[in-house]
């Protein structure tokens, strides 16, 4: 699920944008008037989109931007004349804004997150070298002890990680563990 925090310098305006997204079934979050404020809630969610001006009480846009974390993305409320001054990973909309772009981009926007966060679930998690090491001193164990083959002792682990529905590298600790206390 993403997460939207309106920061702009009139919470007023924070407001009536939020009521705005609402009629349109996004939910608002966090309204605020302070970049640090904003920065507080982003860090306590996986991911969404920050709706802020150029300027905040405490904070120029440019450090914010910094400072958000990795899987958050920036909509930038700015006049017509500054749009193309920001930089491409900042998407803009000028001033008056009109309901359906900010309604479209936001949509755009957390819809090309999600699919950045399926993508990334998807790609397995690479294995330290401790981990690997747990797995194979694991199969190793398996192969002497119950005389299987390495692939044998792999799907041994495989299956048994599945059953007990925990990660492979658990699976092996906890059976490098049991061998160790007979």
């Amino acid at each position: 699920m993403s997460n939207i925090i309106i920061a702009l310098p009139k919470l007023e305006d924070a407001k009536y944008i939020s009521s705005v997204l609402s009629r349109y079934g996004m939910k608002t979050d966090c309204i605020c008037d302070r970049a640090s404020t904003a920065l507080k809630y982003a860090n306590q969610m996986e991911n969404g989109v920050l709706i802020c001006s150029r300027r905040l009480l405490d904070m120029h846009y440019s450090k914010l931007l910094e400072y958000l974390p990795e899987y958050f993305d920036m909509l930038l409320l700015t006049s017509k004349t500054e749009v193309s001054d920001y930089p491409s990973d900042v998407k803009t909309i000028s001033l008056p804004i009109k309901t359906a772009d900010l309604v479209n981009t936001i949509d755009k926007m957390l819809a090309s997150q999600a699919r950045c966060i399926k993508k990334r679930k998807m790609q397995p998690r690479k294995r330290t070298e401790q981990e690997q090491h747990y797995i194979e001193e694991a199969k190793r164990m398996l192969m002497e002890r119950n005389h299987m083959t390495e692939r044998e002792a792999f799907r041994y682990l495989q299956k048994a990680s599945m059953n007990s529905e925990t990660n492979m590298v658990e699976t092996a600790q906890k059976l490098l563990m049991l061998s160790k206390d007979e």
